[in-house]
């Protein structure tokens, strides 16, 4: 139930801020991680930049395979979203967040990082190699390659919520506390 989105458009997919998940996987191994640190950083081609830090397994294995995926995830994944986020994959037995929480996937076009289900967008980023910036500021720059939303709630490159609050994403604020994106309003010229 998603389609693509223009790479000239996937910007708009994180353009207000969500709390997101990346994924990765290399060499058979996979891990998921939120994150809130994340910003469009070019429109064509589509950049994008996200703080990953080095303690990471997930940062372990994009670095291993210079790819990543973005999931945005949604109001319904909200305990799916603290659970990833407060547990590393390295505590773990087999070191698999999705096997471990029972997380469904299907597979990128692009890359090899699952895409997690149930989300409402997807991009698909290959690294740049920045490796002052990742070294220093922990700081991933990665041209998007491939995008898709749920077009329940993002077509013709906009978001509208509108009818499905349960697909509302999220926005971290501390301690396990988020906002919910709210109702569009639009600016009159």
């Amino acid at each position: 139930m998603y389609s693509h989105v223009q790479l000239n458009k996937a910007y708009r997919l994180l353009n207000h801020g969500p709390t997101i998940l990346v994924s990765s996987r290399h060499n058979g191994k996979q891990n998921i991680m939120a994150a809130a640190w994340v910003t469009p950083l070019d429109f064509d081609p589509p950049r994008i930049t996200v703080v990953i830090d080095k303690s990471t397994y997930t940062r372990e294995l994009i670095e291993a395979s210079g790819t990543f995926a973005i999931n945005v995830p949604c109001v319904a994944q909200l305990d799916v979203v603290r659970k990833v986020g407060t547990t590393s994959g390295r505590d773990l037995e087999d070191t698999d967040k999705f096997a471990q929480f029972g997380l469904e996937t299907f597979t990128a076009k692009e890359i090899d990082a699952p895409l997690l289900k149930g989300c409402v967008a997807w991009l698909e980023c290959r690294i740049i190699p920045e490796p002052y910036n990742q070294n220093t500021y922990d700081l991933f720059i990665a041209k998007v390659v491939a995008a898709y939303a749920d077009e329940r709630v993002f077509s013709a490159g906009h978001w509208h919520f509108e009818g499905h609050d349960d697909l509302r994403t999220l926005h971290h604020v501390a301690g396990g506390e988020f906002f919910v994106t709210g109702a569009a309003v639009k600016a009159s010229l």
